[in-house]
């Protein structure tokens, strides 16, 4: 139905968003038209996923019709042989049977889909008009005022149940429930009734849907995680908020926003655990005033031990906010000389790994953890989900940020310091210049400096102007203290206790080459791409939430 042919009632306000329209009520239910970019970036990752899951069962369906080929021609090849003469009938009926097996034609497999809060129904219209391999979604939503207004935008957009239909017939593609969505997941925790993909937005922290939703996704599905609780995950105002909610303590750092995604991801790690599964990061990514984190949950005993290996606490400086890594576990691969089977044993890590005070600088230390310590990004994923936007722009409002978000993500990813040494946290050059109180190097001065001396480096797309690289902070510092020798510091202008004196008091282990480096400009920063969010409106943010009661007449309305 085009947007010129619905009739919009009075007190009513019609929405429209790529191919869906909403029709609203004054707080009726939570919409936020900024949210489209998370909208956008979930389709895409969500088609993505489909798509290369369909392969699988493609492939894993070509096996099975070549196994049952081989089958049938060696029951006719023993008939040919103990039968004689009859074995030409055997024959020909075989073949007639070959021939049937090679002209059957694959059916590519419907997924289905939960949204648990729902909210206007505007995510679920979504989807389903733009996944072309989903097969329906269950949309729900606690507030009878929230199934209300979505039970009307579904039929506006003609997602809901014919009236001939109802009678045992297709229920529509949007199937809307009304109740609580951790009973609802949990009444889909049974192997067979499991959904393939689950999808959490919630106003505010999605902690307590978590434990529900990694049991009934099914084996190989997708688990897409929203949480707007900034204030609990990246900043040091409420730790004991951020470890009930998450399990572990926040970052007080630069890098906050990344330890915010750590945070989620440890505390879907660890409910997965319980039931015997473990996951996969696709995409991972820090956004505007909230975190959105696509995972692939699979059931594997051997891997949920791996998990140990890649959590850790951290260790980090309250001045130059160094971080130490602290892993939880280590992994120790032994392998058979007879068989070449590789056994895995599981032990503990030894610690401390830093002192009571900073190596750097001699500040005392916070701790921070445990979080997810592994790979945040698939970069083979991203980068399909890149071909497929390539082929698909016109399809989202939002491409071009995606394409760089995206692109900074999977050039994190995909760098060699992400496959070996793993190393989490980025940094910016301003910050660092604070802390020896001298003038700021540019980010190709730094970049530079680090690739002449062998290490690597990317962007992060979690904030502008920022470096992750596989360097130590102390080879970061001495690059630092090579910049402070060419442009000296004020030392009047040091405090005598200040840290900083500390710092610029160390002598840099090698000298720092900060010729411009070919390598230096990543593909991200060649291409002119939207890769940090501006403010689109005024007053902008995360929105209020729904209440689903009528608004009271105020004074100025009488």
């Amino acid at each position: 139905m085009a947007a010129t042919d619905i009739i919009v009632p009075d007190g009513f306000t019609l929405h429209t968003e790529n191919t869906a329209h909403l029709l609203l009520a004054s707080n009726e239910a939570f919409l936020n038209p900024v949210q489209e970019f998370n909208r956008d970036i979930s389709i895409a990752c969500i088609r993505t996923w489909s798509e290369a899951h369909d392969s699988v069962k493609e492939a894993r369906w070509k096996t099975t019709q070549e196994k049952k080929a081989r089958k049938l021609q060696k029951v006719g090849e023993k008939k040919e042989r103990t039968e004689g003469d009859a074995s030409v009938n055997a024959l020909a009926s075989t073949s007639k049977e070959t021939e049937g097996v090679e002209e059957a034609s694959y059916k590519p497999y419907k997924f289905t889909l939960l949204e648990a809060l729902s909210a206007t129904g505007l995510r679920s219209i979504r989807y389903a008009k733009e996944i072309p391999l989903l097969k329906h979604v269950i949309a729900n939503d606690l507030s009878p005022a929230a199934v209300e207004a979505m039970k009307r935008n579904v039929d506006i957009n003609g997602l809901g149940p014919q009236p001939s239909e109802t009678d045992g017939g297709d229920l529509g593609k949007v199937r809307i429930n009304e109740g609580d969505a951790c009973t609802l997941m949990y009444s889909h925790r049974e192997e067979r009734k499991r959904v393939d993909v689950v999808d959490l937005d919630p106003y505010g922290t999605a902690a307590p849907f978590i434990d529900a939703a990694v049991q009934c996704v099914a084996d190989g599905g997708l688990l897409c995680v929203t949480c707007t609780d900034l204030t609990v995950l990246a900043t040091s105002n409420y730790p004991e908020k951020c470890f009930s909610n998450y399990g572990g303590v926040p970052v007080k750092a630069e890098y906050c926003h990344e330890a915010a995604l750590r945070l989620v991801l440890h505390a879907i790690s660890t409910s997965a655990a319980r039931y015997g599964r473990y996951i996969e990061p696709l995409v991972s990514l820090s956004i505007d005033f909230y975190v959105r984190v696509f995972v692939r949950v699979r059931t594997a005993p051997l891997e949920v031990k791996k998990a140990l290996s890649k959590t850790a606490n951290y260790y980090v400086c309250s001045f130059c906010q160094t971080p130490y890594e602290q892993p939880l576990g280590k992994v120790i691969e032994k392998a058979h000389e007879a068989s070449g089977n590789v056994n895995y044993l599981f032990k503990i890590q030894a610690a401390p790994s830093v002192g009571d005070h900073c190596p750097e600088c001699n500040s005392t230390m916070h701790l921070a953890g445990p979080m997810w310590s592994g790979p945040i990004h698939d970069p083979t994923f991203i980068g399909k989900v890149l071909e497929h936007l390539e082929g698909h722009e016109g399809q989202y409002g939002t491409a071009v940020r995606i394409k760089g978000m995206l692109t900074v993500a999977k050039e994190a990813s995909s760098s060699i310091l992400w496959q070996e040494l793993n190393t989490p946290f980025y940094f910016t050059p301003a910050k660092v210049a604070s802390f020896f109180h001298c003038t700021t190097p540019s980010l190709d001065d730094v970049a530079s400096a680090l690739l002449h001396t062998g290490y690597k480096v990317s962007r992060s797309h979690a904030c502008a102007g920022s470096l992750k690289t596989d360097a130590t902070r102390r080879i970061v510092h001495d690059v630092y203290r090579n910049w402070v020798k060419k442009h000296p510091v004020k030392m009047e202008n040091v405090g005598e206790k200040s840290q900083a004196r500390i710092l610029l008091g160390k002598e840099p282990g090698f000298e720092a080459n900060f010729s411009k480096h070919p390598d230096s400009v990543t593909r991200s920063s060649q291409v002119k791409l939207v890769r940090y969010q501006e403010n689109p409106t005024s007053h902008w943010g995360p929105g209020t939430r729904a209440s689903g009661a009528k608004r009271k007449r105020e004074k100025d309305d009488e």
